[in-house]
């Protein structure tokens, strides 16, 4: 029983790292209204500012947040403002531009290989890490210290983008403009900065998800790619644009790649996952907490 409560526990706090990788897409894609596959490199890169950062400054992993969100948050606006703005202001009567997946597929391609060139394929990891392998004894229990501190860091993080949201002139701004741009941009607001602003939060965020991730995982020029996949279905799994259903939808992914080993082989669970992936498509296409607006 100890060992089936291990597993929950352990599930939920790998799950919301998982939900926390995907948080920042579900933010860009309830602005920006378009699907961004060039998540996953966001977060390759997000993890190898957080290891230069950590291996030049000596600092803690979690200390390295402060060179890696506003790097990260300034890396996002200038993509936004620089790649894809072009093609709002060129296709601005489409509400959903299907030119922005093609760019933002030729984005990843650039960066992972860009990656590669640069640093190598070889497999890397954070030295003399205080965090790594490091476990909490709760009775007979071992909780991973660094999921731990990433579940914490996900709840935290996903509170302070609500709140940023519903509470803050910006925030609702944002919200404005992702409900109606053409009235938001009559209300005065200069969508574009909007746009620039959003894509800058959702890869700090992702920032934010690597900083999480480092202390216990590898980073190598496609390490992106696992967590793209995992993105997309819990965004689709949580609903598009729903902050909470980003964080309750990688629990749900992360429990049952913990729990469903116990019973069968690591291949199953994997099939449970895309399994229920086209359940709640067919099912629910707005996922389990989509609601009929965005925010």
């Amino acid at each position: 029983m100890e060992f089936f409560l291990e597993s929950i526990l352990n599930g939920i706090c790998m799950g919301s790292i998982y939900g926390l990788t995907a948080l920042g897409l579900t933010v860009i894609f309830g602005v920006l209204k378009v699907i961004n596959f060039a998540h996953g490199s966001l977060i390759m890169v997000s993890m190898y500012v957080a290891y230069w950062a950590i291996i030049y400054t000596g600092v803690h992993p979690y200390v390295a947040l402060i060179i890696v969100v506003p790097v990260m948050y300034f890396f996002g606006y200038y993509l936004q403002d620089i790649v894809i703005k072009p093609i709002f202001k060129a296709e601005k009567d489409v509400r959903e531009p299907i030119t922005v997946i093609i760019v933002t597929t030729g984005v990843w391609y650039i960066l992972d290989n860009l990656t590669l060139l640069i640093f190598g394929p070889q497999y890397r990891g954070i030295q003399n890490n205080p965090l790594r392998g490091k476990m909490l004894d709760i009775g007979n229990m071992l909780i991973s210290v660094p999921k731990l501190w990433g579940f914490v860091t996900a709840v935290i993080t996903a509170a302070a983008v609500y709140w940023f949201l519903q509470k803050t002139r910006t925030g609702r701004a944002i919200r404005a403009t992702s409900l109606d741009r053409e009235a938001a941009s009559l209300m005065g607001i200069n969508q574009f900065k909007i746009y620039n602003i959003a894509f800058g939060i959702g890869t700090a965020i992702v920032g934010i998800s690597a900083v999480t991730l480092v202390p216990f995982y590898n980073i190598f020029p496609s390490v992106g790619v696992l967590f793209d996949i995992k993105g997309f279905i819990i965004v689709v799994l949580g609903g598009l644009g729903s902050i909470g259903g980003a964080i309750i939808g990688g629990i749900i992914i992360g429990l049952i790649e913990s729990i469903a080993p116990m019973f069968m082989t690591a291949t199953w669970a994997e099939a449970i996952v895309y399994g229920l992936f086209l359940v709640v498509l067919f099912v629910k296409p707005s996922g389990l907490f989509g609601v009929k607006y965005d925010w």
